[in-house]
């Protein structure tokens, strides 16, 4: 009972609701396509987003009932663990959408990379706060990043480009949060703004000899003015302009759940990597707008609840929770309304997808223990006065 009463009642009740208004549009955008193209009964992936809330469930029992500083502790060595698990993928892994990025485990594929997300937001946030005083050296303050290039680069040659970027702009946005000396966090964030523009200038100029076909294709019908013409409807930009199209049918109230047209086959990825669209084509712009809405509130929360934390390690690993949250709203929306291309980020709460429910479980989880612990801290310091 205790726990839950210091818990961030709004933080859970959004996060019900989420998970909920998902599991819905799961079944809404999958039930067809997988009978159709699989010959699977309609409710295939219904059952599997079940079950994965279950299991995630679980899991999220545990993270709260273990203390902040344990679970810490715990995630050096995951963070290691999955990192030599990124490796262990070129020999062991499934190639899926051309990339080999899932271990196969039975009822489930595990993509290690997601777990990496998570717990490498919680060991960089324990390491720079046990090394707070001795972050004006480089060898100390640059230790994480070294390590978390290592992982960049085992994701990147998956190839997993999109994923690869995800992890180091995670890592970046702790790293510049992190209490290391202003010298070396401006240097290191200049070398690396550096090296981005570099790498653009590479894609721009040898960007077909270093990435996949794929990769090629979703940068070309972002690149396309035009992704619905007749030139590049059948080709590059056949999702973007069908993702186009279910949003224009929705309209402002929807044509109405389990109405969707373009869940026929047209959307090859309905319930994944394009659900927003199906989600405004059902139920309408203004229930998207209610979706982004209660993403603002859960990640304002969230941040909220950072500055309210008495140490550096539980502060990161909430600012780092929200920035992970965030940036795959940001990616996946943005390649669906083709401003960037597609590189099959899930859309938080909503899309199908079993190892990064299971990550978003555990780095919720997480905060919500670190508001236990922080608000039971506070209401001991009252009760003593």
């Amino acid at each position: 009972m205790k726990l839950f009463k210091y818990m961030d009642k709004t933080i859970l009740i959004i996060t019900i609701i989420l998970f909920a208004i998902g599991t819905v549009m799961i079944f809404s955008a999958s039930n067809v396509s997988t009978y159709i193209r699989n010959a699977n009964s309609p409710y295939y992936y219904l059952i599997r987003q079940i079950v994965i809330l279950v299991v995630a469930f679980i899991i999220s029992i545990f993270f709260l009932l273990i203390n902040v500083k344990t679970t810490s502790k715990l995630s050096t060595l995951l963070t290691y663990l999955f990192i030599i698990s990124l490796f262990m993928l070129f020999l062991f892994g499934k190639i899926t959408n051309h990339a080999q990025s899932w271990f196969k485990l039975g009822f489930f594929n595990v993509q290690p990379s997601e777990f990496l997300k998570v717990f490498m937001i919680i060991w960089a946030a324990r390491y720079y706060d046990l090394k707070e005083k001795k972050l004006d050296n480089y060898t100390t303050a640059l230790y994480p990043a070294m390590i978390i290039l290592i992982a960049f680069a085992a994701i990147f040659l998956q190839p997993d480009l999109g994923t690869a970027l995800i992890v180091l702009l995670i890592f970046a946005f702790i790293f510049v949060l992190a209490p290391i000396s202003k010298d070396i966090k401006y240097k290191i964030v200049g070398l690396g703004l550096a090296f981005v523009f570099l790498g653009v200038l590479v894609v721009a100029g040898f960007g077909s000899k270093i990435l996949s076909e794929t990769q090629m294709q979703r940068i070309t019908s972002v690149i396309s003015s035009n992704p619905c013409s007749e030139e590049n409807y059948y080709t590059d930009g056949n999702q973007i302009c069908n993702g186009y199209i279910a949003i224009n049918n929705g309209g402002l109230m929807g044509k109405g759940l389990g109405n969707s047209i373009q869940k026929y086959l047209y959307l090859p990825e309905a319930h994944t990597d394009f659900i927003f669209c199906i989600i405004i084509e059902e139920l309408g712009l203004l229930f998207g707008l209610f979706i982004i809405l209660l993403y603002i509130v859960l990640l304002a929360k969230i941040i909220i609840l950072g500055r309210k934390c008495s140490n550096n390690r539980d502060a990161l690993i909430c600012y780092g929770g929200a920035f992970y949250i965030f940036i795959h709203i940001m990616v996946n929306l943005l390649g669906v309304f083709g401003i960037i291309p597609m590189t099959g980020v899930p859309l938080p709460f909503m899309s199908y997808g079993g190892s990064y429910l299971l990550s978003l479980s555990i780095i919720l989880s997480v905060i919500q223990r670190i508001s236990f612990e922080t608000r039971l801290k506070l209401a001991t310091l009252k009760g003593n006065e």
